[in-house]
């Protein structure tokens, strides 16, 4: 399985962005997809995450900001991310789990003035 990641950038506090998250190879129709940030000095963490049938779990730090989707029909995971706060800053990665974990390259998300 290979995932691409894109759409991070510089945005300001209280911006928005979308990242997409494109899987291919051998997708199994049991999965969940995810995304996870890492911010400098810090471990990686777990943002979002859906399954296949469409169950859904944030981070308590980005609930009511984030809306993690997905469509099925093109293996593409999104992660629409609304007022974006400083602390949100990081290099962003998706992650496909069925028999195995696969991970994305990451994108940066940065959020300044």
């Amino acid at each position: 399985v290979q995932l691409q990641a894109s759409g991070g950038g510089l945005v300001q506090p209280g911006g928005s962005l979308r990242l997409s998250c494109a899987a291919s190879g051998s997708i199994f129709s049991l999965n969940i997809m995810a995304w996870y940030r890492q911010a400098p000095g810090k471990q990686r963490e777990l943002v979002a995450a859906i399954s296949s049938g469409g169950s859904i779990n944030y981070a308590d730090s980005v609930k009511g900001r984030f809306t993690i989707s997905r469509d099925n029909t093109k293996n593409t995971m999104y992660l629409q991310m609304n007022s974006l706060k400083p602390e949100d800053t990081a290099v962003y990665y998706c992650a496909y789990t069925s028999r195995a974990t696969y991970w994305g390259q990451g994108t940066l998300v940065t959020v300044s003035s």
